[in-house]
């Protein structure tokens, strides 16, 4: 699993782990194809945090993982603390590491 943050919108580290993107293709997964989670539950869960630098950035890397059909969700903000509300804030990318490597390798750490 990898967490894309937008680092343009300088969110602290509480809001960053706040925002529920992961969460959101975990539940993703989990309706439309369980097998997934369950061979997941099965091996160690990696989860990495990696930084993209705007908006149009998370949504194109969204566009390019859901090409590949890995699960891709991002998060709109409601905006009640430190961003504006609508604002893409974070984006979950899960599946295959090969598959996500492709999408995400050039990106930096968080």
């Amino acid at each position: 699993m990898v967490l894309v943050v937008r680092t343009d919108l300088n969110m602290s580290t509480g809001k960053i782990a706040a925002q529920h993107a992961t969460l959101a293709c975990y539940k993703t997964l989990l309706s439309s194809n369980p097998a997934v989670v369950l061979e997941a539950m099965g091996k160690q869960r990696i989860k990495i945090a990696l930084k993209c630098f705007s908006e149009e950035e998370l949504l194109t890397l969204q566009a390019q993982a859901q090409s590949l059909n890995l699960c891709a969700r991002s998060i709109q903000d409601a905006g009640r603390t430190q961003v504006a509300a609508g604002s893409r804030t974070v984006l979950g990318i899960a599946g295959p590491a090969k598959l996500v490597n492709k999408i995400t390798g050039t990106l930096r750490l968080l």
